[in-house]
Parts: C-alpha cells; structure tokens; sequence
C-alpha cells in the first residue's frame, strides 16, 4: 500500500479553516471524512470564506460547549484519524478580561481534552492517530492575546502529554503548530495592507501559509512515514519563528 492512501480510513477533523483543507486532503487521498463545525448545516458555509465541504459528512457540534461534547453522538463506530482544529482569539483587549479569557481557553484548550478522551475508545480500537492544531504563538509572546497564547502553549503541553499516556493503547499522539496562514481568524492582519506586507517581510519564504501547506504535515503525521513519531509538534511557518 501506498504510505498516503487514506482508502478504508475515516477521518473526523473539528473545527477550522485549516481544518478544512486538512479535510479535503485526506479525502483526496481516499478517506472517508467527516467534520463537525459550529454551524447547523454544511449549507450555511461558503466557498467565500474558505470553507469547500464537498464530499464531506458534516454534523453540527459546538466544542465550547462541554456538554454539547459529552452528548455528541457520532455518525460513525469507527475512526482510524482524529484532527482537533478548533480554534478561537478574541481582539481588542478582550482576553485580558476573564470571561473573554475563559470562553479561549474552553474552546482552545479545554475542548481538546472532551474531544480527544471522547474518541479514545474508538482509537485504541483502530491503533490510531491523533493530531493537534496548536499555534507557532505557543513559542513566543503574542502581546494582545494571553489567553490565545496561555491555551496554544498548552495544547502543546497536552499533545506531549497524551502521547505518553495513550502510547500504551497504541494510539500515535502530534499536532501541527501553524504560522501566519490565510483564515478568516487572520483577517485583522491579511486584510490589512500594512500589516501583511510588515508580516510577510519577517516570514524568511516571504508568503503567508495556506490551510493546503498544514494539510501536507497532517497527512505525514496520520500515515506509516510517521510510525516512530509520538509527542511532536510540527512548526509549520515558513521560517518566522526562526
């Protein structure tokens, strides 16, 4: 078998832009996907903003939610890849208040630990791979957002940590630490000519990131070509940490 053909293989990918492209890329190579979003119908997302849901299975699961999580019945009794993509940042200040702080770290952090033990069960049972979306923010300040922040750097603490627990049940644990990449989450910079131009002039390939270029690592991540492979983040960047 070919190291990238995801045929026979189901994929759950929640939450994102990024998410997104990681879902078509694996449907591509042959997997069958499914993805859960904030909203009530695949219908209510459009092409505009990124989102190209075709060929998808889309349920509706709102991760900063708790008990959404817990009650959350899955269209599926097997999954072989689960990709935790949600993501949320507030602006203007907002999480240095502590609701704005609390309502980040639910669904950036806390949301992962309900999604992944959730699945657990169904990735011991296929010795699967789990992977994380965290932020490259998790490697350096980021000013005007300590929650965003707080809850990225733990989502690398966490991908850590699970991989040594879970390895036991055969389960492969890593996450994808993404740059500066073209979402509606960065539309406060990309949209702005002054400050794209100042972000790209610091990103050494000299172009911002593509929801495509994170679904090259999540591929690698979920396939035998990663089999010694546990704990890791992937910076995926384009040089800008360096």
């Amino acid at each position: 078998m070919h190291e990238l053909d995801f045929n026979g293989k189901r994929v759950l990918v929640i939450g994102g832009c990024i998410g997104n492209g990681i879902a078509q890329a694996f449907r591509a190579k042959g997997a069958e996907v499914h993805v859960c979003g904030t909203r009530a119908n695949a219908a209510d997302y459009s092409a505009a903003e990124g989102s190209d849901l075709e060929g998808l299975h889309y349920a509706q699961l709102d991760v900063s939610d708790a008990q959404s999580v817990e009650a959350f019945v899955p269209p599926f009794d097997r999954l072989d890849v689960l990709v935790l993509a949600q993501g949320a940042v507030i602006y203007r200040r907002g999480e240095f208040e502590m609701a704005g702080f609390r309502k980040v770290l639910e669904v950036n952090l806390m949301s992962l630990m309900a999604c992944a033990t959730k699945f657990h069960a169904m990735l011991k049972a296929s010795q699967g791979t789990l992977i994380v979306v965290s932020s490259t923010a998790a490697y350096h300040a980021t000013k005007g957002n300590p929650a965003y922040n707080a809850s990225k750097t733990g989502a690398v603490g966490l991908t850590r940590t699970l991989a040594q627990a879970w390895a036991e049940d055969g389960i492969r644990v890593n996450g994808i630490a993404p740059g500066l990449v073209d979402t509606k989450m960065t539309k406060v910079t990309t949209a702005n000519p002054k400050r794209l131009e100042g972000a790209i002039t610091r990103i050494p390939l000299k172009r911002l990131g593509t929801p495509q270029d994170m679904a090259g690592a999540a591929l690698f991540l979920a396939s035998p070509l990663s089999s010694y492979v546990t704990g890791q983040t992937l910076v995926i960047d384009g040089g800008l940490i360096l």
